[in-house]
């Protein structure tokens, strides 16, 4: 567990559409990844070399700078037995840890119901982007999501007081339940009301915030800058989320996923930059993750859906380094054209509700699995 005396804060990145692990952490000393992607193979003098095997996309140089300085756990091979190459399925097994069946309550979500059992701050968890990750659903569990800090919420145009507290009143009376409609709408109520409180919260931190990083105008860059204004307020957030998409990269991957990477690449390291200059990097842990890895065999201009993939732990309280093998690309090793995974996804979260939030890490993952050490 975290060694600092500050609260420990999970940053999770989802890479949407199946981010190409075979091209973000590239096998470069092996013959059989230039043989069997002839269109889209990085050549091996390109990649930024990690040893004499294995080298980063060239696209994510402060990914690997970061790598460097022993701030980045490199986690190979993850997935999960059977795996479903549906980006819907397998999502919904990744949020829920729920390979069997189709789960309704979200790992996160589980992850901030035991860091405030009583819900008494509606900002535990936070979402920056449109609608509601599943990794973060549970009854009773209230999620603050915004799509753009500085324009969030309700009533942001009223400024002085008494009028917004009455204001207030009377959107807080709207969105109580009614008598005799059940748990439905005492649910439904109490999800309103944290979200006017959540709000009133939130409007204050980009007033809050000052910094001499200058994020790149992406999303995931206004993202994580949006992520870094609520932790630098000191809200009490302990879980943050955000998405990058696009990464479906069946045609033009060359063109494509280059792209996507530079762009999560400044804007990770300009987060992390942002950390230190406020003195909070080292109670903060990003983990970055995607729903699946894609095929060992290139389709002649992207690639298609496949298994295996690879997932980063990134800061301050990270033991960096290469975690489990990578996967063979043995022809005979591979299931059914993909990459097998070695390192179930579960445990990798294990890992981090357990050695970095101090929680029980079984109850919110469903069972015990083997934890990687890369938390200092």
């Amino acid at each position: 567990m975290t060694t600092t005396t500050k609260d420990p804060i999970l940053v999770v990145i989802q890479l949407t559409g199946g981010n190409d692990y075979m091209n973000t952490v590239i096998p470069y000393a092996d013959g059989r990844y230039h043989d069997n992607r002839p269109t889209v193979g990085i050549p091996a003098d390109q990649v930024l070399p990690i040893d004499d095997h294995f080298g980063f996309n060239p696209a994510i140089p402060e990914i690997k700078s970061l790598y460097d300085a022993g701030k980045v756990a490199v986690i190979n091979g993850i997935g999960y037995p059977t795996p479903n190459r549906s980006h819907f399925r397998s999502m919904d097994i990744w949020h829920t840890c729920e390979p069997e069946k189709v789960g309704t309550e979200g790992w996160l979500g589980r992850v901030i119901r035991d860091l405030d059992p009583k819900a008494e701050n509606v900002l535990t968890g936070v979402n920056f982007g449109r609608g509601l990750p599943r990794a973060m659903a549970l009854t009773g569990v209230p999620v603050a999501s915004v799509a753009v800090l500085e324009t969030y919420g309700v009533l942001t145009g009223i400024v002085n007081e008494p009028e917004r507290s009455q204001a207030l009143d009377i959107f807080a009376r709207m969105y109580s339940p009614t008598v005799g409609l059940g748990a439905t709408m005492d649910y439904l109520g109490q999800t309103g009301l944290d979200a006017l409180k959540g709000a009133d919260i939130l409007k204050a931190a980009p007033d809050m915030y000052t910094s001499t990083v200058e994020y790149a105008e992406t999303g995931i860059g206004r993202n994580l800058q949006g992520i870094a204004k609520v932790l630098t307020a000191n809200l009490g957030t302990r879980v943050f989320y955000t998405q990058q998409g696009g990464y479906d990269t069946h045609a033009s991957e060359t063109d494509v996923q280059p792209k996507l990477l530079s762009d999560l690449s400044r804007a990770v390291n300009d987060f992390y930059t942002d950390l230190r200059e406020h003195d909070t990097a080292d109670n903060v842990v990003m983990l970055v993750f995607t729903e699946f890895g894609r095929r060992v065999k290139d389709n002649g201009s992207g690639t298609d859906h496949g298994s295996g993939g690879v997932a980063f732990a990134i800061g301050d309280p990270v033991r960096g380094g290469m975690y489990s093998e990578y996967p063979s690309l043995a022809e005979a090793d591979l299931v059914e054209g993909d990459l097998a995974f070695n390192t179930d996804f579960r445990g990798v979260y294990g890992t981090l509700v357990e050695k970095w939030l101090g929680l029980d890490a079984q109850p919110v993952v469903g069972g015990s699995f083997e934890q990687p050490e890369f938390v200092q």
